[in-house]
Formats: structure tokens, C-alpha cells, sequence
């Protein structure tokens, strides 16, 4: 029997990738996927390093991190407290000199009212410029002269007013006994200290 030589099978070659290969899209891909993880473990090495150097734990960062921004809402919660309390204090202010101001009209405007049988004496009374009193106060001198026929007594509804006219203050002055034709004098007093430009005006004046 014939023998025949014997011959190792040759391996198959393996196929050369070319580099239109690695253009194919799932090379591309896998390609982006290992780049990806790449950068991401270097992001992350480079965190628990700078973390490590500086002997702080990634918890303990976030910890202090959580930290500062709840002291930053506290302190900007505290701002705006103390905002709002400023504005109150501010409105309750403007409300109690609107009372104080509705008050002392009503007062003056009372003591006028309150004449039985006052005749209408406006047009008898003057009023000059407001200057400050010694207790730094606004006050307004009065003329009164007596047009009419016989002796009479005055009561006079003086109101402080700012530029434009908002009531400020009242005040009610008595001048006693002014003869025919003679005339007299008196100061209206405001009750409390007025800033700004403060004037007077004659609001009502009767005579009996």
C-alpha cells in the first residue's frame, strides 16, 4: 500500500483590516464608546486625586458644598427679612403721621364747628410765612382785623400743608375780643416736627 506524504493543513489567513475597515460605523462606534470610558475614568481619577491631595473625602466635598449653599439661603433669607421689616417700619410710620394728621384736622376742625351762632370770618383773617419755632416746630403768625359792627372773638382753623397741598398738621386758634376795626395777633402752633417744605393755609375762621 502506497503511502502518502503527510501534510500539516495550513491555518486559514487571517483577514487584514484595512483602514476603510476601521471607517465602518460599528468600528466608529465601539471607537466613541472607548473613547468615552477613557475620558470618563480620567475626569474621575484626576476628582479623587485632587480630592486626595488635599485630604478631603468626595463625600466631605459634597458635604461642605451642601453646607454653603444652606448658609447662602439663610443669609439671602435674612436679607429679605430685614427688607420686609424696613418696609413695615416704614409704612406703619406713614400711617401713624396720616392718623396723627387726620386727628388734629378733626380737633381743629371741631373746635371751629363747635361756635353756636359763629358767623363767617375768613375774609377778617391772614396768615404769614411759617417759620420754626424754639421747639422746632412749624408756626404761622395770624392778623385778624374785625370788619364788622361790634366787638368780636375769633376762632381759627389753621392746616400745615407740604408742596402740594397734603395736610400735615391743624391747629386751632382762639383770639378774644378785637374791636371794630382794629386788628390783632396770634400763632398757630403745629403739634409735631414737619420736614420738608411745610406752608399754612386759613381752612375755616368764625366770629361771635
Amino acid at each position: 500500500m502506497d503511502r502518502q506524504p503527510l501534510t500539516r493543513a495550513s491555518s486559514p489567513t487571517p483577514p487584514r483590516v484595512t483602514a476603510q475597515d476601521l471607517d465602518a460605523p460599528p468600528v466608529r462606534h465601539q471607537r466613541r464608546v472607548v473613547a468615552g470610558v477613557l475620558v470618563a475614568a480620567v475626569v474621575g481619577a484626576a476628582a479623587l486625586a485632587g480630592c486626595s491631595s488635599s485630604g478631603k473625602t468626595v463625600s466631605g466635598v459634597a458635604s461642605a458644598a451642601a453646607s454653603a449653599v444652606e448658609k447662602g439661603a439663610s443669609a439671602v433669607a435674612s436679607a429679605a427679612s430685614a427688607l420686609g421689616s424696613a418696609a413695615g417700619g416704614a409704612g406703619s410710620a406713614i400711617a401713624s403721621a396720616e392718623a396723627q394728621a387726620s386727628a388734629a384736622v378733626s380737633a381743629a376742625s371741631s373746635a371751629v364747628s363747635g361756635i353756636k351762632g359763629g358767623l363767617d370770618a375768613k375774609g377778617d383773617v391772614t396768615a404769614g410765612a411759617v417759620t420754626t419755632g424754639s421747639d422746632g416746630k412749624p408756626q404761622v403768625p395770624l392778623t385778624v382785623t374785625n370788619h364788622g359792627q361790634q366787638s368780636y372773638r375769633y376762632v381759627i382753623q389753621v392746616n400745615f400743608t407740604d408742596e402740594s397741598g397734603k395736610v400735615l398738621d391743624a391747629a386751632a386758634v382762639t383770639i378774644q375780643d378785637v374791636a371794630v376795626g382794629q386788628s390783632s395777633q396770634a400763632t398757630a402752633h403745629a403739634h409735631r416736627d414737619l420736614s420738608g417744605t411745610v406752608k399754612a393755609e386759613v381752612a375755616n375762621a368764625v366770629r361771635y
